[in-house]
């Protein structure tokens, strides 16, 4: 079984992605977003949202099963992430995995 955690940190570490609700946003409006995370213990506005818009676009959507900020550590950041947009997996197998 892959491990989801660690292939969204190599997908920051190694690739291109998008954090955040606007930059998530603006990615899959401009049809660079692959794959879009969310954290599903978040903000559901914010989840129904991004949801809605990867079904319209047909982008793969990627649950992760803990709250923003546990989603936002493991990206690196010292704050919450509600959703990032995997623009280019980088050396992760992120887009290829099922979760």
């Amino acid at each position: 079984m892959a491990d989801l955690a660690g292939d969204i940190r190599l997908a920051v570490d190694t690739g291109k992605v998008a954090i955040g609700y606007r930059e998530v946003v603006k990615s899959i409006s401009s049809s660079e977003a692959k794959a879009v995370v969310i954290a599903t213990k978040g903000k559901k506005s914010v989840i129904d949202d991004i949801v809605h818009m990867c079904n319209i676009a047909g982008i793969k959507l990627i649950k992760f099963n803990e709250n923003s900020l546990e989603l936002g550590t493991i990206c690196g950041k010292p704050y919450s992430v509600n959703a990032l947009a995997i623009i280019d997996q980088g050396n992760s197998n992120i887009l290829n995995e099922s979760y």
